[in-house]
């Protein structure tokens, strides 16, 4: 099945893989670096990587649109019942992982925190490995660095996806630590640039990741498609 993944900003991704429509922490209607609005985007399923308003905000109104598939760990799914009555989830946890119809997703480890917009707790945050036909996609999301990334990378990882905005998550020098532990053929960068305290120069983290590492980095532009 051909891959074509596209940046809708900060931490929000959309995959078309085959015939499938695949959405990650969709943050458009607010997100100042967006380019599309909920209405543009489509969905089979939609990854859920953690609670924040950022990466949350537009799960309900795409869901309830086209009857996507939310794909979280369980809390955030429970709470999308409760609170949204969408009851079309699939809840994991840390380590677990299910087949879907374009692939193996894996909810992976991150270190971060996690709490719904209205407060309720949102479980444990995370990130997704998506084992494909055509190779294995990390989405690290919202996450510090940490030494266990080097077993992920251990699955083969085609595309590394990591945040570099710092404050709030890993920055540039991290995330070349990340780099090195992952060992992906390629990488790109997000959760950056979206506010002030999150600009970050990703130029100059793709000539560090050059210098320093064999992985090759790609900075892809929000709204335009790529292959994976």
């Amino acid at each position: 099945m051909a891959t074509e993944v596209t940046w809708l900003g900060h931490g929000s991704w959309s995959l078309r893989i085959g015939e499938c429509d695949v959405l990650v922490d969709p943050f458009l209607e607010d997100n100042p670096s967006a380019t599309m609005n909920p209405t543009d985007v489509n969905a089979d399923f939609i990854l859920v990587s953690h609670g924040h308003f950022d990466h949350v905000a537009d799960v309900a109104p795409i869901a309830k649109r086209t009857g996507a598939t939310i794909v979280s760990n369980f809390e955030i799914c429970q709470w999308f019942a409760e609170k949204h009555q969408l009851t079309n989830s699939f809840g994991m946890n840390l380590g677990g992982g299910t087949l879907l119809p374009f692939g193996r997703v894996t909810l992976t480890v991150a270190h971060h925190s996690s709490q719904l917009p209205d407060g309720s707790y949102g479980g444990n945050p995370g990130g997704f490995l998506l084992e494909l036909p055509e190779g294995n996609l990390y989405f690290a999301c919202d996450t510090a660095l940490f030494s266990d990334m080097k077993l992920i990378g251990n699955r083969g990882i085609k595309l590394a996806v990591l945040p570099i905005g710092d404050v709030f998550t890993m920055g540039i020098v991290d995330a070349v630590e990340a780099v090195k532990l992952i060992r992906p053929e390629r990488v790109a960068p997000a959760h950056f640039d979206t506010w002030p305290p999150i600009k970050q120069d990703s130029n100059l983290w793709a000539q560090k990741v050059r210098e320093e590492t064999s992985a090759d980095p790609f900075l892809p532009k929000v709204g335009v498609p790529f292959s994976l």
